[in-house]
């Protein structure tokens, strides 16, 4: 059984991006990258925080704009159309969820399309539905990808199952994973909520990705033996024993999965290190593509 490193994945693509930083610094361009963050929410400022640290430790160009909780959907709307004004900044995210009276749609929707790093923008939904390989791919499943693309796990010809239907992951990984190519070319099964009959559906897959937002919901008599099995959740649970009162664990009960799988990703230090990794990646197309230039080798 091989342990799927999302840790020494995502330091790969983070230094074919410094890389690739370095290079474009070269022919005069920095990437930039803005984050707006709405309210107080520990959490999201711990993912913003990562963020712009990690844009420091690359050579990305980084803005961060926070603003408190009660600030209007106008003004938001207001700080977005400045961002999509300004040259030195390439990619724009507002962190999700924000505040509930702001409509988080519409400001997705304000977003430029060309700067929309996170790839919510329904321009470059469908883009990427169409198979637009320029385009952007929404962070995670693209990590997903990177993954099985690092360790050389061919998906050609294989029936892929996806737990989850979320915008977010599962609709964007069924897109990926039926596109050409050798880490795609997949048959697709997703399943949710109201699927029947469904452990027989996931002991089919020759992949499964778990996206659903359930703690250790996968266990071992759903999964076919030899499987490559990739877990997207990151789930708190109650365990009194530690420090901090709680552990993560994914969607899938890792250690009795991993005895049946060929490969598994590890909660933590699977797919979540990733998604930055690869919002970095997809700031880089937004500068080379805003200034009509190849994306450099890393």
């Amino acid at each position: 059984m091989q342990v799927l490193s999302g840790k020494e994945v995502s330091s790969f693509v983070k230094d074919r991006v410094k890389g690739q930083v370095l290079k474009l610094k070269e022919q005069g361009l920095q990437p930039g990258l803005a984050v707006v963050i709405i309210g107080d929410d520990p959490a999201s400022h711990v993912y913003v925080n990562s963020k712009v640290k990690t844009c420091e430790e690359l050579g990305i160009y980084s803005i961060k704009e926070q603003l408190p909780s009660e600030t209007s959907q106008e003004e938001v709307l207001k700080v977005v159309r400045e961002l999509n004004n300004n040259p030195k900044i390439h990619g724009i995210l507002v962190q999700s969820p924000p505040p509930k009276h702001i409509d988080e749609r519409t400001i997705i929707e304000t977003i430029s399309p060309e700067k929309d790093v996170d790839c919510f923008h329904p321009q470059n939904v469908g883009n990427m539905l169409i198979g637009d390989e320029d385009g952007f791919v929404p962070c995670t499943p693209a990590g997903v990808i990177e993954i099985l693309k690092y360790y050389q796990l061919k998906t050609a010809g294989k029936h892929a199952v996806v737990l989850g239907r979320s915008n977010i992951v599962g609709k964007p990984m069924v897109a990926l994973l039926a596109r050409r190519g050798d880490y795609a070319d997949c048959t697709v099964t997703i399943c949710h909520s109201r699927t029947q009959n469904l452990e027989e559906i996931t002991k089919q897959a020759d992949v499964l990705i778990a996206a659903i937002g359930k703690p250790e919901f996968v266990t071992a008599d759903m999964v076919k033996d030899g499987a490559v099995v990739v877990d997207v959740g990151i789930n708190r649970i109650d365990a009194p024993e530690k420090k901090r009162g709680f552990r993560l664990v994914g969607d899938v009960a890792y250690e009795e999965v991993a005895s049946k799988a060929s490969a598994i990703t590890p909660v933590p230090g699977g797919v979540g290190p990733m998604t930055i990794a690869m919002l970095m990646q997809n700031t880089i197309t937004a500068c080379c593509q805003q200034n009509n230039t190849e994306i450099p080798e890393g």
